[in-house]
Order: C-alpha cells, then structure tokens, then sequence
C-alpha cells in the first residue's frame, strides 16, 4: 500500500510539472507560429528588447491580420518581407505607427526585423526575416525576434527578382499567423 501513495504522489508530481496544451500560451510567452504552404516557422518575439514593437505584432496577430498577406519582396540572400495588406510594400495596418527600438542585437540569418520608411519611428506591420547576416542593419532597424524552427521552411518562400528590388511574381503567402495558444 505504501508503494502505491508514492507511485502516486510520484505520478502527480510530474503531471503537474509538464504543462498542458490548454496552458501553451502560458509555456511560450511571445512565440508565433507561421504558418505557410511548405510548413510551420516558429518565431520567439524578444519583447524584453522591443516590447513596443513585439506588442503591436501580438495585437495583429490576435485579429489575424497576417492571414493571408504576401511575402511581396524576398532577395535571395538577404531576407523575405511581408505584413503589408496591399502587398505593395507601402501598406500597413489601422495602429499606430512605432518608435524605433534599436539595440545592440544582430541581425542574422534567423533575426526578424522590422521594417520602416527613411523615417526610424515609421514601423508598424511589415516585418522581415533574414536570410543570411545583414549585419550592416544594426542599430538602425528594430530586431523583434528570431526564428527558433522552420528555417528550412523560409528558405523555400518563393525568391523574387534582384534587379526589381526583390519584388516576388505569384508571391507566396502567410496561411495564418498564431500567438502559441491561439491556434483557432
């Protein structure tokens, strides 16, 4: 009998260690899910180095504002572009633009940055991932994340065309964009 309460408290103990599913959000503060035709691209938001700028993403991620919206400018060797509704790379959403929240981070194969006019507080829901270090964009773009899975699944988003500024024919798209825990 003894052996048995302490399998059970034992049996306890790790059910309550190990979160559940309904608790995701709880276990990935800050982390996206990316969602395209080739696959999941998982993205963690450092909101610890642009809260400002990971806040307004959560917010349009929430109303699903992502879904659906092209990859309008990809160059092969630097980075793909997307969160502009018109897909023109001049659009953005209804909010507010951000001021810039520039650190010290690097931008590598992997970084998600934000992107802006000429204007440094003139970001608001166009981001990028890049492809390859662009380490030249330090201190002057926002770094808002990184990807922690599913770089394979970035590489495959269709490349566009050098000599027009990376402008994409037949863009891909994002399916949807999900906070972890908000998967509807």
């Amino acid at each position: 009998m003894l052996i048995d309460r302490r399998a059970f408290a034992l049996a306890a103990a790790l059910a309550a260690a190990v979160p559940t599913l309904g608790h995701a959000a709880e276990a990935e503060p800050h982390t996206l899910y990316l969602d395209t035709k080739d696959g999941r691209i998982v993205i963690k938001l450092r909101a610890d180095i642009a809260p400002k700028h990971a806040a307004q993403i959560e917010t349009l991620a929430k109303r699903h504002f992502y879904d659906g919206i092209v990859f309008h400018r990809v160059i092969d060797g630097f980075m793909a572009q997307t969160g502009d509704p018109t897909g023109t790379g001049m659009g953005k959403s209804d909010l507010p633009n951000i001021p810039a929240e520039f650190s010290k981070e690097k931008f590598l194969r992997g970084t998600l940055g934000m992107a802006r006019s000429q204007s440094p507080d003139s970001a608001n829901s166009q981001f990028f991932i890049c492809l390859a270090p662009a380490r030249y964009l330090e201190e002057q773009y926002t770094v808002i994340g990184e990807v922690t899975s599913g770089m394979d699944v970035v590489d495959k988003i269709k490349k566009g065309d050098k000599a027009d500024n990376g402008k994409v024919t037949n863009p891909d798209k994002i399916i949807k964009l999900r906070l972890a825990g908000d998967e509807s």
